[in-house]
């Protein structure tokens, strides 16, 4: 076997293992980082952080309207009472229900207004709710196909890094040091083929004689223009 075509075989293995490399790495970081659930989580924690803002205004005026109630019970139990016998007093006394009766009427408004306020949060927050569970539920699914995948993957790399040791026992140690060191310069192609005259890798036409060269069994040939070992099967 000459040493351009152990080299084809060995690119042809060695590709495949990148192909699935790369494969793998692309389910880890989806199975690690999700961008689509990361950004519907920190929608529910708005949501959520949102609601609950709502929900404390909302207990505020509550409370504000329950205060006012009881002043007005306890200045109209002063008015009614009969210990105020003063026409003055009673005067004073009359106004000042009336006065916080009336700021009763804003403070109610203000209180219906944060419960319509209160009600669509909460709609919102359960919206939010509702797409998280069902996102994780498809997640959930998507990261057991995933994770299939990834173990046949790492079975099917077992097997081409048995095919690899098998074909570089038939390459020599050199030619084998000159090819990875081409692999590192030519983004993992360090051989390619010819492909009507021409490189297949960067398209330079080769003279007759240099596609004779490549058929050479005894040494390796580069392309004049990108330097990969040209191999003409």
């Amino acid at each position: 076997m000459s040493a351009a075509l152990g080299l084809y075989r060995l690119q042809q293995v060695d590709s495949q293992m990148d192909q699935i490399h790369g494969r793998l790495r692309t389910i880890q970081e989806t199975l690690q980082n999700d961008v689509e659930l990361r950004a519907t989580t920190e929608q529910f924690a708005a949501s959520e952080s949102g609601f609950n803002t709502t929900e404390r205004e909302f207990k505020a005026t509550e409370a504000d309207v329950e205060k006012q109630r009881s002043k007005i019970e306890q200045a109209e139990a002063s008015l009614y009472g009969g210990k105020v016998q003063n026409p003055k007093e009673l005067q004073d006394l009359q106004m000042d229900v009336a006065s916080l009766k009336r700021h009763l009427v804003t403070l109610e408004n203000r209180e219906l207004e944060a419960m319509a306020t209160l009600e669509n949060a909460e709609k919102e927050l359960q919206a939010a709710k509702a797409q998280l569970e069902k996102m994780k539920a498809g997640l959930a699914n998507q990261h057991v196909d995933l994770t299939r995948e990834s173990d046949s993957l790492q079975k099917e790399i077992e097997r081409l890094d048995s095919e690899r040791k098998a074909v570089m026992s038939g390459i020599s140690q050199p030619t084998v040091q000159t090819y990875d060191t081409l692999r590192k310069q030519k983004r993992g192609v360090a051989i390619t083929t010819i492909s009507e005259s021409a490189c297949a890798a960067c398209g330079t036409t080769l003279t007759p004689a240099q596609q004779q060269n490549a058929r050479s069994t005894s040494q390796l040939f580069n392309c004049p223009t990108c330097g990969r070992i040209l191999f003409a099967n």
